[in-house]
């Protein structure tokens, strides 16, 4: 009886952390997403905790593109292009591999002298995600698997999509050329 009334007040306490959790967060703004995945913060009472904004972690991200290129990076041969060690994945110029995650490349590519003929997804238009969350990726992506790459900041996304903002269809291998070597 005694572990019964226990394992209630347990759960209790923790159901009441949650509606206090809760409640704290509509007081900071009514909960509303603003776009990163985080509660915009409003006008908070005075003395209130300001909460952190977490930076998203590019792993986690990640797992939408490993069901293609696989959690080791490694791809899947004839079909997916491996992002380890690939040129495209981590080119001095960070526009190539931001572009391609923004607005998807489709048709044929070259990577690590294989041919691949298929599609990527545009991760940035049409399946939402944040500069933040477009550079936490991009990161990942270029630091993990024995990419060397630099880091890609959320400015650096924020300026490709702005420069891309008018473009409704994937990239072609052939429109990013320039890119990979440097260009603009």
């Amino acid at each position: 009886m005694m572990r019964h009334a226990s394992r209630n007040g347990g759960r209790r306490a923790a159901r009441a952390a949650l509606v206090s959790a809760c409640l704290g967060l509509a007081a900071c703004g009514g909960g509303k997403d603003n776009g990163a995945g985080q509660a915009s913060s409003g006008a908070a009472p005075a003395g209130a905790p300001v909460p952190t904004a977490a930076a998203p972690s590019g792993q986690q991200i990640f797992q939408r593109c490993a069901v293609c290129h696989q959690a080791t990076g490694q791809g899947i041969p004839g079909s997916f292009p491996p992002l380890a060690g690939s040129e495209w994945a981590t080119a001095g110029n960070a526009a190539a591999p931001i572009r391609v995650v923004l607005h998807g490349l489709s048709g044929q590519v070259t990577v690590k002298g294989q041919r691949f003929n298929s599609a990527m997804p545009p991760y940035g238009t049409n399946q939402p995600l944040s500069d933040s969350e477009v550079a936490a990726v991009l990161t990942y992506v270029r630091t993990s698997w024995g990419n060397a790459a630099s880091a890609v900041t959320p400015e650096q996304v924020a300026a490709e999509r702005s420069a891309t903002a008018t473009r409704a269809t994937p990239w072609a291998a052939a429109d990013l050329q320039a890119l990979l070597k440097g260009g603009r």
